[in-house]
Parts: C-alpha cells; sequence; structure tokens
C-alpha cells in the first residue's frame, strides 16, 4: 500500500497507464541486484532508486579514481579514494532515503552470486570484463534471475535482456560463447561518458519494464553514438548453448 508522500512522489509514474498504482507497487516491493558500480550502474542505479525500488544491492571492489569521474557520474571530487559501492550508495541514499541500499565491496564470485541471486528480483551486468559477464548469466540462467546486460566502450554500446523464468528464452553465452576470453579495457580504448550514460539508463528502463510486466523484447540492441542510430538483432536460444542448453 503506497503512502500518500509515495503517492506524489512517484506521481509522474502512476499517470502512465502502463505504470499506474499496480506497477508503482511492484516497484516498491522490488528488489534489483547491479554487480558493478561504474560508468553503467551509475545511472542505472541512480534511475532505479529515483523510481523507488525497494532494495538495491551494490557489488564491486574497485575504488574512486581521478580517472573515473569523466564518465561515473554519481561521484563527486571529493569521494576520491572511496569504495566505490560505498559511495555510490550515499548518493542514492541522498536521492532517496526510502531505498535500501546493501554494498558488497569485494568482486561478485560464484559463492557470493549463488547466495544473492535467490534474494532478487533480477540482476543488471554492469561489469567490464568477459569472465564476470559469463559467471553472472551462469548463475542467474541457474537460480532462474531475469538478467538485464550492458556493455560500453569507444562510442559504442550493447544492451540485451535474458528474462531466465521463460525456459525458452537464450543467455549471453547464445550470443558469445561461456568462460575466459579478451576483454576491450576502457584504460586501452577509451570510453566517451555519456556512451555509457545511455546504456545505463536502458538498463534501468528495462529493469522497470520487467518489474511491471511489461513486453521486453528478445533482442541484442546496438548503440552508435558517433552515428546516433541503434540497431536491433532478434537472437534465439542455441541448441548448443554451454549453459542454458543442459
Amino acid at each position: 500500500m503506497l503512502t500518500d508522500d509515495q503517492l506524489l512522489r512517484y506521481s509522474r509514474q502512476i499517470l502512465l497507464p502502463d505504470i499506474d498504482i499496480e506497477g508503482q507497487e511492484k516497484i516498491a516491493a522490488a528488489t534489483v541486484l547491479i554487480v558493478g558500480a561504474g560508468g553503467l550502474g551509475n545511472p542505472a542505479a541512480l534511475y532505479l532508486a529515483g523510481a523507488g525500488v525497494k532494495k538495491i544491492i551494490l557489488c564491486d571492489g574497485d575504488q574512486l579514481e581521478n580517472s573515473n569521474l569523466h564518465r561515473q557520474i554519481a561521484f563527486r571530487e571529493s569521494q576520491e579514494g572511496e569504495s566505490k559501492v560505498s559511495a555510490l550508495a550515499a548518493q542514492l541514499s541522498a536521492l532517496n532515503s526510502e531505498v535500501e541500499i546493501e554494498v558488497a565491496e569485494a568482486f561478485a564470485d560464484e559463492a557470493w552470486l549463488a547466495t544473492v541471486l535467490p534474494q532478487v528480483s533480477m540482476a543488471l551486468d554492469c561489469t567490464d570484463n568477459f569472465a564476470t559477464r559469463s559467471l553472472i548469466n551462469r548463475l542467474c540462467w541457474k537460480h532462474k534471475v531475469p538478467l538485464i546486460s550492458g556493455a560500453a566502450i569507444r562510442f559504442e554500446g550493447q544492451l540485451a535482456v535474458f528474462d531466465f523464468r521463460d525456459p525458452e528464452n537464450g543467455c549471453y553465452a547464445c550470443l558469445y560463447g561461456d568462460g575466459d576470453g579478451p576483454d576491450t579495457l576502457c584504460s586501452e580504448s577509451g570510453i566517451l561518458g555519456p556512451v555509457v550514460g545511455i546504456v545505463g539508463t536502458m538498463q534501468a528502463l528495462q529493469a522497470i519494464k520487467l518489474i511491471c510486466g511489461l513486453p521486453v523484447d528478445k533482442k541484442l540492441y546496438l548503440f552508435d553514438g558517433k552515428h546516433m542510430t541503434w540497431q536491433s538483432m532478434a537472437f534465439r536460444k542455441d541448441s548448443m548453448c554451454p549453459v542454458c542448453a543442459r
């Protein structure tokens, strides 16, 4: 049951026929795991906290560095040297004190994910390396937790939703394989700040749609920031996938 203050605070969302009071109540009951508190995790977390989710769990083992500030827009210069999850948690609490924030100041591993995933409504992969992406994908598939995956490098971004509640949905490994692979790092190839902002914001949008029961396409979305274009590619479950075809 929403309070009068909540009805006022979220009134612009509630006005949307696709959200309404029922959707806002679903948002207020949702717990979202965000793995990675950097360029993608910043806007995703801010918009989910702004939307009024019940709880956000943040997981990242990095500390804030000066070179992060051009794209990780939830942070401030005064927070340099702090753990990213603690710094981000402080900003989220300042934005919406009603949202419960839990932090794990460590890099996600199999044991931790296996403990946390049964508690969440969905997971957002906001990481920057293939091994961790593969691990999150495998564990989300195992626990039937919807996964929203985002990535960005240079001027390009990628976004996909894998709703493992539906056994016919494919997974990250259907597209990219499973296990270790070469990483393209921002520190080597560069990244334009608004590109990660766009992808992270889209992750939050897809999360809210999933929470409210709105349709989400089984597509890989590709963003080209130089030419301001989006492309989408439909994909199907791979019958030979090493993860979801088991």
